[in-house]
């Protein structure tokens, strides 16, 4: 789950956008974020494999903990990197939503980074069944795909997977109304995200983000409830950008540069 907007996005957005063509940078920008979803993935699938593996840690509360602090470092790294610096590494299709939503990122170019976030997820969940053999097909391993804990019906799931991402897009808005808070922004990134597996994890699952679950449930065959893992964050994100707009916490007060190159 990464909060950041594009390196190249408009200063204001509005809302509904006007229909023009992508800028010309949106194909690396996509490229960035499929291989940076894809990396995450691959470290989050290995993660679980020597987590929760019986030839590993063996699972527990204290494995979600670990997992989480690995991933939270992992974003932060990932959102700091020249690729991440360059599309803003959203890795997260909610977060791309919520970013729309705020008035931060150019909607036409949602569905690009969404898809190439998905690809990523697919990618990476593929190449860690590469690394590390059959293990990552087998349970528990079972590609890290995310699952409820007992008495988590799917609205409940829902409902926390959306108060992640609401929170977080309140997060968001706020550290990005500030100097100060967008350069704090990648560690704010990975402690909300450390926090939402370690505490969520045996829950809801701890997803809070669309991408994290495509590749597992696709591969594992466990698709059945992806659209929970899909819904769940996407409503939190519009949700929560909407306060922010309604409260006026974002507004007009980030100034970003015109750096969309001008067209002849």
């Amino acid at each position: 789950m990464t909060l950041t907007p594009a390196r190249d996005a408009a200063a204001r957005v509005p809302d509904p956008v006007p229909a023009r063509s992508p800028s010309p940078g949106l194909l690396r920008r996509a490229a960035c974020e499929f291989g940076l979803t894809a990396l995450m993935l691959l470290a989050v699938v290995s993660g679980v494999r020597w987590l929760f593996a019986p030839d590993g840690y063996g699972g527990g509360g204290m494995a979600f903990a670990l997992l989480g602090a690995g991933v939270g470092v992992l974003l932060g790294a990932l959102m700091l990197s020249a690729p991440g610096r360059w599309s803003g590494g959203h890795l997260n299709p909610a977060v791309t939503v919520a970013l729309w939503r705020l008035g931060v990122f150019p909607g036409r170019e949602v569905v690009p980074y969404v898809v190439a976030q998905l690809g990523g997820s697919v990618a990476g969940t593929w190449a860690a069944g590469l690394v590390w053999g059959p293990v990552v097909a087998r349970p528990p391993v079972s590609h890290a795909v995310v699952r409820p804990g007992p008495g988590w019906g799917e609205g409940a799931v829902v409902a926390a997977e959306a108060g992640v991402l609401a929170g977080s897009a309140l997060l968001l808005a706020g550290l990005l109304a500030h100097p100060v808070g967008r350069r704090l922004l990648p560690y704010a990134v990975g402690l909300v995200t450390a926090l939402a597996i370690a505490v969520l994890g045996p829950l809801s699952g701890g997803s809070a983000n669309p991408a994290r679950q495509f590749g597992p449930a696709l591969l594992s065959g466990e698709a059945g409830r992806l659209w929970v893992y899909v819904a769940g964050p996407v409503l939190g994100a519009v949700a929560g950008a909407g306060l922010c707009r309604r409260a006026g916490i974002l507004g007009v007060r980030i100034a970003r540069p015109p750096v969309r190159p001008r067209q002849p």
